[in-house]
């Protein structure tokens, strides 16, 4: 086993560094696992352009959080994983005992511990996410499929959280890859899903999904109009925002039908307000909730439609590349050219 790896180190915005580093050591309850494929995400977008995350990541950090790989070593203290195996970490595991945790809100666990450094040759998995959130891969499922599984539970627990019913009708506004995989999901539910974006060839991905009905922003002077109109004037049934803007989390709202759901799942920057019509959330009984991050039980149904073939690398996975070109990934990906994932093979 060699001392050092290459890893992508980050240091602040747009500022990431491939180096050498040493390979991590291990706690007794700790796994290393040699990283076969890294998905690139919205999120490590965001935290490329703004040089940090607040919750997740402060830099000089270790960078990348979506992977599938090898055990490549256990700590002693370790029981049913051993070397070879082929396993899916998430990116974080909740406490289990705190006030949040005893509620079954274990995604808001006041000690989430979250794990980074995906984009590197090996990754170690702390002893609490080996325990709760290390999962072993199937044979017959890609490394990049596998990799789906963390924002893919997320996905799940918004669904989950809107109380989605088959016949619904569905506006999910965002068809990044997170916005896609609402798609993917609503219609295997069996639901109308009316797709809005702005850029074609990713609405022409959300049909191709399972979206009945796709609706651009540059071609349509008014989205909520448009939306009104394919729903008889009624609006929504439910509606996914997935951007993360003040304005399209407004547009949610006035998508919706009397009695409809709002899920605010795209978060909106830091300092961000909304204001809300008060006469429209009262006398149409407008439910509103938001959903942040994933629980073990989600990750769990996540892997389980992953093995299933409900959701594979090949419709979300648009690219290949080394680790030594991650930059200029994240780069032409933050001039959002519609690129939906690549999978950075270190």
């Amino acid at each position: 086993m060699k001392n050092e790896m290459l890893a992508a180190v980050l240091y602040g915005k747009e500022h990431v560094e491939i180096e050498k580093v040493a390979v991590p050591q291990l706690g007794d309850g700790d796994v290393l696992v040699r990283v076969r494929a890294a998905l690139t995400c919205g999120t490590d977008v965001k935290v490329f352009h703004r040089g940090y995350h607040a919750r997740m990541i402060v830099p000089p950090a270790l960078f990348g959080h979506e992977l599938a790989g090898d055990v490549v070593e256990v700590g002693k203290s370790v029981r049913g994983f051993r070397p070879g195996q082929r396993v899916v970490a998430a990116n974080s595991a909740p406490c289990g005992e705190c006030f949040y945790c005893k509620r079954h809100n274990e995604n808001l666990c006041e000690n989430l511990l979250f794990n980074n450094g995906a984009y590197a040759e090996f990754i170690r998995i702390p002893s609490r996410i080996v325990e709760k959130n290390l999962y072993e891969i199937p044979e017959h499922v890609a490394y990049q499929d596998a990799a789906l599984v963390e924002p893919l539970a997320c996905v799940i627990r918004g669904i989950d959280e809107t109380g989605v019913k088959a016949g619904d009708t569905v506006v999910v506004i965002g068809v990044g890859p997170i916005g896609l995989m609402f798609v993917r999901l609503l219609a295997l539910r069996n639901c109308r899903v009316i797709a809005v974006g702005r850029r074609r060839p990713q609405l022409d991905r959300a049909a191709q999904l399972g979206a009945h009905l796709t609706l651009s922003t540059n071609d349509e002077k008014d989205i909520v109009a448009a939306v009104r109109r394919e729903t008889a004037g009624y609006g929504a049934d439910v509606v996914i925002e997935a951007v993360g803007l003040p304005e399209t989390w407004q547009q949610a709202i006035q998508m919706l039908r009397r009695g409809g759901v709002a899920n605010f799942f795209g978060g909106c920057p830091a300092d961000t307000q909304v204001c809300l019509d008060t006469q429209l959330m009262h006398y149409s009984e407008i439910t509103c909730t938001a959903s942040f991050h994933h629980t073990p039980a989600h990750v769990r149904k996540a892997l389980e439609a992953v093995v299933a073939g409900y959701i594979t690398a090949y419709d979300f996975v648009t690219g290949e590349e080394p680790l030594s070109n991650l930059n200029e990934v994240l780069t032409h990906q933050l001039h959002q050219n519609g690129a939906v994932k690549t999978a950075i093979i270190p």
